[in-house]
């Protein structure tokens, strides 16, 4: 018990690092949330109650933080999907802009360093309701220009993957020293 919220203690989850099991049962559960624990546990070589006692400690850990089912934009009538770069006087991440969240196409939101101040990932019906998102920016305080990038081809979208890369390749011009 150590933190108290609202009259109420908490007990604090201990933070510790995902071992290869945990990182297997993720890789599983991206693929299929659905899965039984009998058929993760057999997947991951753990008993169906030690693959369900994982499962609860990831979720109380915070690495799982929900279970979402992923939709066909074409089943929902949103198949154009666009990128939208925002430049903003100051600080970007305002309460008028965040406001956009009540639009259903907006998928994402993030700040982001570079040559723009926020990405907005857009999923819309057509060319009209994305010429209505962006009216809808262009009214918004503080925003100062945009830049769609409308996508053509989709060659790989997924969630968050629990791998690591441990070793990347070396690039070719750095393969030989020069001296």
């Amino acid at each position: 018990m150590d933190e108290e919220t609202d009259g109420v203690l908490q007990n604090k989850v201990a933070a510790r690092e995902l071992d290869a099991i945990d990182r297997k049962i993720l890789g599983v559960l991206v693929e299929d949330a659905t899965i039984s624990y009998a058929e993760l546990g057999e997947r991951v070589c753990l008993s169906p109650p030690a693959a369900h006692e994982r499962v609860k400690r990831l979720r109380r850990s915070g690495a799982i933080r929900g279970t979402a089912v992923i939709i066909d934009p074409k089943a929902v009538k949103k198949p154009l999907l666009t990128f939208v770069h925002i430049d903003t006087k100051g600080w970007g991440k305002t309460p008028e802009l965040m406001a956009v969240s009540q639009y259903p196409e907006v998928e994402e939101i993030h700040s982001v360093a570079g040559d723009t101040c926020m990405l907005l990932k857009v999923r819309t019906e057509d060319t009209r309701a994305l010429e209505g998102l962006l009216a809808r920016l262009y009214e918004t305080p503080g925003v100062t220009s945009t830049r769609s990038y409308v996508v053509l081809s989709t060659y790989l979208e997924r969630p968050v993957q629990p791998g690591v890369t441990t070793e990347w390749p070396t690039p070719r011009h750095m393969a030989t020293p020069l001296y």
